[in-house]
């Protein structure tokens, strides 16, 4: 069975590069307090024979002879403060070390505001918590995708935070078929709603992007 030391390393990191991008944002956006700050994302592996085991979601994987192999990956987060100002920043890599970075910036409209401050409200929300990392199961053989969604809700100064993994994996199974393992499933209805509020807002926001320098999303890198 695969050990899964990513994991480990990600629970000590995303807390540190959560309180290092607030720091940041805290230096750009003085108004108003962040409520929210959702961020998603994915990579997909470029994979051959030789790979055996994703390390990270950092673009890199390395295979049975020691080659590098790059994957795309993508970032999508979002941060919204009380008056109702957000910032959304996508970062897209296609290819290792070039990524392609958009911004659009806005305002809630009261209605708007309001229903999402409905879906943080929600007691069902406000008890998930980071689940324990999805064990790797006998039959793996790779890692082909990553998902994960990390969310930081302020609810009148009281800090929640959680982060989901979804893993689609190539196994020795006589089927063929991949397999799926999600330690955010218990909660998926729970983030439904607040998942569907974020990818509308993507929507209304696709003729607002505009290319940018990287300024608000934390891509995760675990070695």
């Amino acid at each position: 069975m695969f050990s899964s030391p990513r994991f480990d390393k990600l629970m000590v990191l995303l807390p540190l590069l959560s309180i290092l991008l607030m720091a940041h944002v805290a230096a750009g956006q003085d108004s108003s307090t962040t409520i929210l700050r959702l961020q998603r994302s994915k990579a997909y592996l470029n994979l051959d024979t030789n790979v055996v085991h994703a390390q990270g979601m950092n673009g890199i994987t390395y295979g049975k002879s020691g080659d590098v192999f790059s994957y795309p990956n993508s970032l999508a987060c979002l941060l919204v403060y009380g008056d109702g100002k957000y910032v959304l920043e996508k970062r897209e890599e296609a290819n290792l070390g070039r990524p392609k970075i958009k911004i659009a910036q806005g305002s809630l409209s009261a209605d708007d505001l309001q229903h999402l401050k409905s879906i943080l409200d929600d007691e069902n929300l406000k008890k998930v918590a980071t689940p324990k990392p999805p064990e790797l199961p006998d039959d793996a053989v790779s890692i082909r995708e990553i998902e994960s969604i990390d969310a930081q809700i302020n609810d009148s100064g009281k800090a929640q935070h959680f982060t989901t993994i979804k893993e689609r994996l190539k196994t020795n199974a006589t089927s063929g078929m991949d397999k799926y393992i999600d330690n955010g499933a218990p909660y998926q209805k729970t983030l439904n709603p607040l998942m569907k509020w974020f990818e509308g807002l993507e929507k209304k926001s696709k003729s607002e992007f505009k290319d940018a320098k990287p300024q608000y999303c934390a891509p995760i890198n675990i070695g």
